[in-house]
């Protein structure tokens, strides 16, 4: 899951959502697809690989390679 707006935004919708603050991965959270239906109940829109990268680009928070792994390396709470 991410946004297109702003990594508040993302946090913001996580939480309410009950989503744990250890599933951020630096610029998405990692959701179980069994949580899919209520998230998109809850306003979160569906779309395909290339548009969420698109999107993440577009509002600037698309991590770089270098700091994904940084993240990775350091549990993607930051």
């Amino acid at each position: 899951m991410v946004s297109d707006a702003s990594l508040d935004e993302l946090h913001d919708f996580a939480q309410g959502m009950g989503i744990p603050r250890r599933a951020f991965q630096g610029d998405h959270y990692d959701i179980p697809e069994e949580h899919r239906p209520a998230m998109v109940a809850a306003g979160a829109l569906e779309v395909d690989s290339r548009e969420l990268v698109r999107r993440l680009r577009a509002a600037g928070l698309r991590l770089s390679p270098a700091r994904r792994r940084a993240v990775g390396r350091h549990g993607g709470t930051g």
